[in-house]
């Protein structure tokens, strides 16, 4: 049961950064943040998957053990999202045929679900399933329960991911001295937290371009039609510019100062830009190669996409991550993928999310993960405090009357006589004038 008083903290493992957030459940069921923490993951995660557990494992301690003081008390679970180059979703159909005419009844359906999670993938487990439509007879419909049929087709969208990757996660969150409150599909919270149920509805798409990996989801009719990970982003772009004989952080640095996604105007060879060790590089060049791997990146994005598009009716694509505030990524994606829908990037805080005075969240689009992480978080991530055991007083004084009343209540003991002394014993009277008659016969 949900708790005015609840506090929620989530993990998201990310290509460039581990992070973490806390939040606070209140009374009108809003989650308010009240902490932010996070930690470069050089060497721990590789394209959304865990690649160094000890390494993970301290960064997740470390971004913990900041918000515990914020949270108002020990931190002792945690809600992680899933992630990853292995995370997609695969279609999967249940058929059942009867020797008649017969009513599908609720159970019937629930029995199919059930094949349907028995389904096996090899080094794959089943993380969520979407119902889709079903095919009743020759019918395409939502709900089949109730109509009659010789046959039923179930049709489910499975997110499935490598077992390596939750396995791995469980570890560094155990090695850290948390528990998992829950596993949750990145995406799924990510979509659920930028998405109206409107957008949904009509058909819409979230385009998530992170550092090394970009996450394409894709919903029509309000349901989940497709989910997939590719292993590019961002760094690529870092990546080619360093091919250049280029420093890394340098490299960084030239796309985040001069590099767009998308030009419509030249620039003249002519244009230097001053590079350390005396090194140059033409704007044109640079601009060039910057250019080229975001038209890849959104190339691919869109070949997802396009085989839903046409469902898409007055839906858009949403562009989210740190990523997407790249200049002209917008036009870059209209351009280069010759997509006729609307494309915006996702800004603000989503529905349900408030902020504490003395938290301020990036704009960049980083943390909208981990506040849809908050939003589906249901159980109080901090450890309960005992009550405090009442001191004993050394001396304590009872009442005379409890003191009577104990006294009778209780059985005394009785008290130890004192063992008695040896006493030599009394010589008798016959004794003592036999001795006298020999004493006065040996004087004679």
């Amino acid at each position: 049961m949900k708790n005015g008083n609840d506090v929620i903290v989530a993990v998201e493992l990310g290509s460039s950064s581990i992070r973490a957030i806390a939040g606070r459940r209140l009374p009108n069921g809003n989650i308010e943040v009240i902490g932010l923490a996070d930690e470069p993951a050089q060497n721990c995660i590789h394209k959304g998957a865990v690649e160094n557990i000890e390494k993970t494992t301290q960064a997740i301690a470390s971004v913990i053990a900041r918000l515990d003081l914020v949270a108002g008390g020990h931190i002792k679970s945690v809600y992680v999202g899933l992630g990853g180059q292995s995370l997609h979703s695969r279609k999967n159909s249940v058929k059942r045929q009867f020797p008649e005419v017969t009513q599908i009844t609720s159970h019937m359906v629930d029995m199919m679900l059930d094949s349907n999670y028995n389904e096996n993938y090899a080094g794959y487990n089943i993380h969520e399933v979407v119902q889709q439509e079903s095919l009743v007879g020759n019918r395409q419909v939502e709900d089949p329960v109730g109509m009659q049929a010789e046959n039923i087709e179930a049709r489910f969208l499975n997110v499935v991911a490598r077992a390596a990757l939750e396995d791995n996660i469980r570890k560094c969150v155990k090695a850290a001295g948390l528990s998992v409150a829950d596993i949750l599909v990145s995406p799924l919270m990510l979509a659920d937290a930028v998405l109206r149920p409107d957008e949904k509805r009509s058909g819409c798409a979230v385009v998530d371009i992170g550092a090394e990996t970009t996450t394409i989801t894709v919903y029509t009719k309000n349901i989940l039609r497709h989910l997939i990970v590719l292993p590019i982003g961002g760094a690529n772009v870092t990546q080619d510019i360093a091919a250049q004989k280029i420093e890394w952080d340098e490299a960084e640095m030239l796309k985040l100062k001069h590099g767009t996604a998308y030009r419509n105007d030249t620039v003249s060879d002519e244009e230097t830009i001053e590079l350390n060790y005396g090194q140059k590089i033409t704007t044109d060049k640079l601009l060039n190669i910057i250019e080229a791997r975001y038209e890849e990146i959104v190339a691919n994005a869109w070949h997802q996409i396009k085989p839903y598009s046409d469902l898409l009716l007055s839906g858009q694509v949403v562009l989210t991550g740190g990523v997407s505030r790249a200049k002209n990524l917008v036009p870059c994606f209209q351009f280069f993928a010759q997509c006729n829908k609307q494309v915006k990037i996702f800004k603000g805080l989503p529905d349900g999310i408030v902020t504490s005075p003395s938290v301020i969240i990036p704009e960049d689009g980083r943390y909208l993960t981990l506040m849809g992480l908050l939003l589906h978080g249901d159980q109080n991530c901090l450890a309960s405090k005992e009550p405090e055991k009442p001191k004993e007083d050394p001396v304590s004084v009872q009442p005379e009357e409890t003191a009577v009343a104990d006294m009778a209540a209780e059985p005394t003991a009785e008290p130890e006589k004192p063992a008695k002394e040896d006493t030599p014993k009394k010589e008798s009277w016959w004794k003592n004038m036999m001795k006298k008659v020999q004493d006065s016969l040996s004087e004679e």
